[in-house]
């Protein structure tokens, strides 16, 4: 049985193609801003700048035990950034859904693609312009540079779909990560330069984090432009085009009314999802809060920060294509499923770091490095197996909605057990449960069954 599969194994083709490589570049444009901004940069410095606003006259190192008032709801402003990602999910779970659905019955769906990209990197771009106590500004701009990173996304994703058979998308979703974590790893690392020697350059250490900031969405903004090029033949299908002639946008608002209702027919597909409903909330409030876990609770510097996401970054690199290769032997689905045991013990070594303990963190960034791009690939690749097609974008658009940095269920968990115990350390550990729920879940997710009554081709391994 093992010579047969690596006999399988070794006769597939390796060799990417145009529009797979063109494809790859979106994960290097976007994930400068996901890595610099989201998980690194603006959630620490949106913290101080809400300090700022609620305690004026306190040191931004000193506790500030008065709350923001947010339409009339008092909140801790160390848990703003958890809450405004929580909101901006929820308001990507309405959006995202009209997104898919718009962008399957698109003629072009990639021109849809490139306006969501470069208007978020336009809004990522616009972050400089945060300063003083200007935390309103920066929560506006954060929740609008996450729905059109999410837009963005749907349709990027489901052109996976397109540009690739079922026995590659394993290897082609690892690739794209892959590339993702060295390009968001090259410009931590000159934001990192810039952030050491800001002092003796002239500039504060905030305007530092402003052009690291403004960095981020020129980068997203100006790769964008290979996929965008190199993708631009791809056209809708012969079903979309009818569906355009018909009205595309009233189409669309049919079909939301539709497809959660739909999903009860793909039994295989729903239980995947809610599964990485919750695994992928765990993994994504771990991206989202080490940076102010780091800071707040670890007191570590920002440089040290950055010195410990760059690790995570160019690991996960090696991580993405190791597990790409090992779900090409052992198949997909057992590989994650192995990876959230790993997610668990991560969380539970957090919890127990102590404070300014900086070559313990570091040995668990290492450890965070080899599980995350491996994880998030292959479950993409594995939901492209799971889902009817002439339907991607549609239903991707629900994976989305569940994606990198619009997670909202660990976010709200982790703001408020910060809120109530005023300790990140609670707010970590909680973070199991999501890991254990949705391992459980994946778990009974029978692949072989799902893909066969999406009508796809059941790839060599699963």
């Amino acid at each position: 049985m093992t010579s047969a599969i690596d006999s399988s194994v070794g006769s597939r083709r390796t060799k990417d193609t145009p529009h797979q490589k063109a494809w790859y570049w979106y994960d290097w444009a976007n994930s400068a801003y996901v890595t610099t901004t989201l998980t690194v940069l603006m959630a620490p410095y949106l913290t101080v700048i809400a300090k700022k606003a609620a305690c004026p006259t306190q040191p931004s190192d000193v506790a500030c035990h008065t709350n923001l008032q947010v339409i009339g709801i008092p909140v801790d402003p160390g848990s703003l950034v958890f809450y405004v990602l929580t909101v901006s999910t929820i308001v990507s779970a309405v959006v995202l859904i009209f997104v898919g659905a718009l962008a399957d019955r698109s003629p072009k769906p990639v021109r849809l693609f490139a306006t969501f990209a470069w208007s978020g990197a336009a809004a990522a771009t616009a972050m400089f312009l945060v300063s003083g106590d200007g935390w309103v500004l920066g929560v506006l701009l954060l929740i609008f540079a996450n729905l059109c990173l999410g837009s963005s996304l749907v349709i990027y994703d489901s052109l996976l779909c397109r540009i690739a058979k079922p026995d590659e998308r394993d290897r082609v979703s690892s690739r794209g990560w892959a590339w993702g974590y060295l390009g968001g790893g090259l410009l931590l690392a000159l934001n990192l330069v810039l952030l050491t020697v800001d002092g003796s350059i002239g500039i504060s250490q905030g305007m530092a984090v402003r052009i690291s900031l403004l960095s981020a969405g020129l980068w997203w903004a100006v790769f964008t432009i290979i996929p965008v090029v190199g993708l631009r033949d791809l056209r809708g299908t012969t079903e979309s085009a009818t569906r355009e002639r018909a009205g595309v946008v009233g189409d669309s608002l049919r079909q939301l009314a539709n497809t959660f209702g739909e999903l009860r027919s793909y039994p295989q597909t729903l239980l995947f999802l809610l599964a990485y409903l919750f695994f992928n909330d765990g993994i994504q409030t771990v991206i989202s809060s080490s940076s102010v876990y780091g800071a707040e609770e670890l007191k570590f510097t920002n440089s040290q920060l950055i010195e410990i996401i760059l690790l995570v970054q160019f690991v996960a690199f090696g991580g993405a294509l190791l597990f790409g290769r090992l779900a090409n032997r052992f198949g997909a689905w057992r590989v994650v499923l192995d990876s959230l045991v790993l997610w668990t013990l991560v969380v539970a070594i957090a919890y127990f770091v102590p404070q300014r303990a900086f070559l313990v963190f570091v040995g668990l960034a290492v450890l965070i490095g080899v599980v995350l791009g491996g994880s998030q690939a292959l479950s993409r690749s594995i939901y492209s197996q799971l889902i009817p097609r002439g339907r991607e974008a549609e239903f991707f658009s629900l994976y989305q909605a569940m994606e990198r940095g619009t997670s909202w269920l660990g976010t709200l968990v982790f703001g408020l057990v910060h809120q109530f115990t005023q300790s990140y350390r609670w707010a970590i550990i909680a973070l199991i449960v999501f890991f254990a729920v949705g391992g459980l879940l994946l778990s009974k997710v029978r692949m072989r069954e799902g893909i066969l009554a999406a009508g796809n081709e059941v790839p060599a391994v699963i």
